[in-house]
């Protein structure tokens, strides 16, 4: 898809508990500023009124009509059909609201609605990793190139997203990637995200630390004790990453065994990366051992390479392929036995990967109807 050059114009909402985001784009870029409102989550009339407020801002700073509208909302919901479903962070909506259907009727246009986490997997898919990778091949003249990709956001929550093959998955009930609730890692009767995510940041260095949730400094904070640009306990804030990163790595590892395609992390914590990442890796490079003879088996197949490590990235990029002889006769193929995966921390940032692909599934949208 080549939206640089579409000059179609979609206006855009990404959804959330505290703030609605509201701006327009066109040939791939933003075009209005962003509009701030109140989410009034606790008030659905407060709430639908804002949203339709947000929507006529934006239309007054446009020379166009819109073709479309799409919008980015947390789960769980019925996607396809624009209806929102219960939201803990917007108890407004509980029963459902029919969102999309309402904004239709309201503004005339198309409404697309998707998760937020998809949607950062469709723009990254699209215009970010995903082509960043397969740019880094063709340059260096290696003829491998990669077609899916898993998103991972690593914030306030742990969301993943899938893009196979050019196209968003979302599943049979718009739930696939509920990479949250895989189980946890160093915790087993808990789900993924009660250390993968902020607050588990927070707990994980207080837990360390001896002291309580509420007493705990952000994770901005305890990356920078952990670095030594802040006083505090280091000790406490390296384990506290070192244990998340076990986590979310094993998460990884579940989705990539599955999924078998590159991985791009981006979020709040993403910005940690210089501190977690080896860790994270060395969860994925780990091996499990055969109970019948104590020998190892790796936990993934493939090879994880890393992208932002110099060495990783001139490994994952070295071309492998070899010639082999066809049976019986003197023709040649060409033959690559390397199993290679990429992972990397996003170059967009999660919240321009999200309107990307906000913008850019409501355009492909529109061109199959």
């Amino acid at each position: 898809m080549n939206f640089e050059k579409d000059t179609r114009i979609i206006m855009t909402l990404d959804g959330g508990g505290t703030n609605f985001v509201f701006s327009a784009f066109q040939s791939g870029r933003q075009i209005v500023e962003e509009y701030r409102l109140d989410a009034c989550g606790d008030d659905l009339d407060k709430s639908m009124n804002n949203i339709v407020e947000g929507f006529n801002y934006v239309l007054k700073q446009l020379d166009n009509t819109p073709s479309a509208i799409s919008i980015a909302f947390p789960g769980p919901a019925d996607y396809p059909n624009g209806i929102i479903g219960d939201l803990g962070n917007l108890p407004a909506y509980r029963g459902g609201v029919a969102l999309g259907p309402f904004l239709k009727n309201k503004f005339g246009l198309p409404v697309f609605i998707n998760n937020d986490g998809d949607l950062y997997a469709y723009g990254e898919g699209l215009a970010g990793f995903l082509p960043y990778i397969n740019k880094l091949l063709s340059d260096s003249g290696n003829p491998k190139r990669y077609k899916n990709l898993v998103g991972i956001t690593l914030g306030t929550g742990f969301g993943c997203g899938l893009f196979i093959n050019g196209e968003l998955y979302r599943g049979d009930n718009s739930m696939a990637g509920e990479i949250w609730l895989l189980r946890n890692r160093i915790s087993p009767e808990e789900f993924a995200e009660e250390h993968a995510s902020i607050r588990g940041v927070r707990r994980l260095y207080g837990e360390a630390a001896g002291i309580g949730f509420s007493d705990a400094p952000s994770p901005k904070e305890i990356y920078e004790i952990a670095i030594g640009k802040l006083e505090g306990n280091k000790n406490a804030a390296i384990e506290a990453y070192k244990k998340m990163a076990r986590v979310v790595g094993d998460a990884i590892a579940n989705v990539v065994t599955i999924m078998d395609c590159p991985v791009v992390i981006g979020g709040g914590l993403a910005g940690a990366s210089q501190l977690f990442m080896p860790f994270l890796l060395d969860e994925m490079r780990s091996c499990y051992r055969k109970t019948s003879d104590g020998a190892r088996v790796k936990r993934l197949m493939a090879q994880i390479y890393n992208l932002d490590n110099e060495e990783d990235l001139k490994n994952f990029l070295h071309n492998e392929t070899v010639e082999i002889n066809v049976y019986g006769t003197n023709e040649k193929v060409n033959y690559d036995a390397s199993k290679k995966i990429a992972i990397g921390i996003s170059q967009l940032g999660a919240s321009k990967a999200i309107a990307l692909g906000a913008y850019a599934f409501a355009l492909n949208m529109i061109d199959k109807q």
